[in-house]
């Protein structure tokens, strides 16, 4: 049996699942996408090659690549069908012949704890929403700064512990009802120990409102979203778990409106030159142009 708390054949199931609707259930990351554009804005950065991790249909890519019209784009996604589904339908012909939109990017069908990529190959790793499907985000960061230059930045959202708290609250069965989500102090503990240096970490809590709890449900679902953790419950829930559930979460109206509380955690830390060997010997640089006064 498969150590780990996250499902992660599951996890891909459901996004190929969802691959060619997504447009539709995808609104949230499309939101918290332009709200992490609009701090490019304040990065004084021009990448050659960018990698979109955990890129989906590529929903970053146009706005990406209008940022940095002269990189190299690389989408990465578990989900295969995510990626098939990214670049843009042409009739029998246009393919024949070679002809007709297609996306720029190259789009590699990977894990994001082991990626197809060399080493300081990348100048900046772009991720929205994605950590939060991992079992442990260590691994990931880790191969971000790996294939990271030096000089390079990781940009990332994710979602943080009050993410649906009220669902979680309104089902008392024991079984996991949401993903495991990290603490924002955590996860820039996380960068420090993988070696980027200055990571800044902040967050941000949206209020989303429902009139039926089944909205939010077919939301979830639309989006590939629901709950991939193994100590889910992985029968029906029964008529009786769920009518609790109905009358936990009826209690939270307010207004007459049913909340979903989702804590968007951003964060960004640059790689910086290595400060010692991997036997842990110290590096010292000379710069001979610089003189001694």
């Amino acid at each position: 049996m498969s150590s780990g708390f996250v499902d992660r054949q599951l996890v891909g199931r459901r996004f190929s699942r969802v691959a060619t609707t997504y447009p539709d259930g995808d609104f949230f990351a499309r939101e918290i996408d332009r709200r992490m554009q609009e701090r490019l804005d304040y990065v004084n950065l021009q990448p050659r090659r960018i990698l979109d991790l955990g890129c989906s249909r590529g929903g970053s890519f146009s706005a990406l690549t209008a940022h940095y019209p002269e990189a190299e784009l690389i989408g990465l996604d578990l989900a295969p069908a995510m990626l098939a589904a990214s670049q843009p339908q042409r009739a029998a012909w246009q393919r024949w012949l070679g002809v007709g939109t297609r996306s720029d990017a190259l789009c590699l069908a990977a894990d994001a704890a082991r990626l197809p990529l060399a080493a300081r190959s990348v100048a900046m790793v772009w991720s929205n929403l994605l950590l939060h499907w991992l079992d442990d985000p260590i691994p990931a960061l880790a191969e971000a700064h790996r294939v990271l230059e030096v000089g390079g930045l990781l940009m990332f959202s994710t979602l943080g512990p009050d993410s649906l708290k009220e669902l979680r609250s309104a089902f008392s069965d024991g079984y996991a009802h949401t993903q495991r989500f990290a603490d924002m102090h955590d996860l820039g503990d996380m960068l420090v120990g993988c070696g980027f240096a200055d990571p800044v970490m902040d967050m941000e809590v949206l209020t989303l409102t429902y009139d039926h709890l089944d909205t939010l449900f077919a939301d979830l679902k639309a989006a590939g979203s629901m709950c991939a953790m193994k100590d889910r419950r992985h029968g029906l829930t029964g008529c009786r778990a769920w009518a609790a559930a109905r009358t936990a979460y009826e209690k939270l109206r307010c207004d007459g409106k049913l909340p979903a509380t989702f804590e968007i955690v951003y964060g960004h830390a640059w790689k910086v030159a290595p400060k010692k060997t991997a036997d842990g010997a110290a590096i010292v640089r000379f710069d001979p142009k610089q003189r001694l006064r």
